[in-house]
């Protein structure tokens, strides 16, 4: 299946995996952008740059099986595996980054937002019964397997 079949199949999975790559990339880069600030938004700044590596494992499930990880962090990301788990985990994720307006009003407002429309993303997939499929593109579906 290529990317275009993937987008053309309206599974709200997909999307949400693809939005979720869209956060890994906000994450970072907003989450380094804000670290600089001298105030409160720095701790808000860390968490976010923390969520973007632990979306990498979430969704892009090759680098599991690449990357030296413990076994303990492995169980942790391999529970999240259906779409309301996915989805429950962006609502935190956007709710921390949304929390962060407290302190100030800053660019972390993007990755809050971008984080809950992944979240719908993966809830609407849940609500519609489907079940969640990894984009072959990311590693999913038989490509983590062949590397063994």
């Amino acid at each position: 299946m290529t990317l275009a079949e993937e987008f053309k199949s309206r599974n709200f999975s997909i999307y949400g995996q693809w939005t979720g790559v869209l956060c890994i990339l906000l994450c970072f880069a907003l989450g380094i952008a804000n670290i600089f600030h001298f105030h409160l938004v720095i701790i808000f700044s860390i968490i976010c740059l923390v969520c973007s590596f632990i979306l990498i494992f979430i969704e892009i499930p090759l680098l599991l099986r690449i990357c030296p990880t413990s076994s303990k962090f492995d169980s942790l990301v391999r529970r999240v595996t259906t779409n309301y788990m996915r989805a429950a985990v962006y609502l935190v994720m956007s709710i921390v980054q949304f929390l962060s307006i407290i302190a100030k009003t800053t660019s972390l407002i993007a990755a809050a937002v971008v984080l809950l429309i992944a979240a719908i993303f993966y809830a609407l997939a849940g609500v519609r019964g489907q079940g969640f499929v990894g984009s072959k593109t990311l590693g999913g579906q038989g490509v983590a397997q062949m590397i063994v």
